[in-house]
């Protein structure tokens, strides 16, 4: 009988343990970071805009990059199956390859580093 206690006990311990490390995980991966929630909303008022589509794992890791803080990002979903897709206004862009960077008039194919992005639009980040 005592170690069925004993294990009952540590099986108690441990799913405690794990819903600790679970809720830890989830209320920081919920935070946005000031210094780049400023950036995305930077590039957002400097006229930065990034061409993309819902299935491209380049956008998804340029999107990472901003992390809760991308939706200050002007993102336009190019795959008509895609949330809110505006495929028309790509075509008119001559947007070919996800993702693309409008910038200051230019096209910019790829993924790029946040500290790129905030040089090329004069935000102050990564100073």
């Amino acid at each position: 009988m005592k170690i069925k206690k004993k294990n009952l006990k540590l099986s108690i311990v441990g799913i405690v343990i794990l819903v600790f490390i679970i809720s830890s995980i989830s209320y920081l991966t919920s935070q946005e970071n000031p210094e780049i929630s400023e950036l995305a909303q930077c590039l957002t008022d400097g006229g930065a805009t990034m061409y993309g589509a819902y299935w491209c794992g380049h956008c998804i890791d340029q999107k990472n990059l901003f992390g809760n803080s991308f939706k200050y990002v002007d993102y336009i979903e190019c795959d008509e199956r895609g949330d809110n897709s505006q495929p028309e206004r790509c075509q008119i862009e001559g947007i070919t390859g996800y993702p693309t960077w409008k910038i200051n008039g230019q096209t910019i194919p790829g993924k790029i580093s946040l500290n790129e992005l905030s040089s090329m639009v004069g935000c102050n980040y990564g100073i």
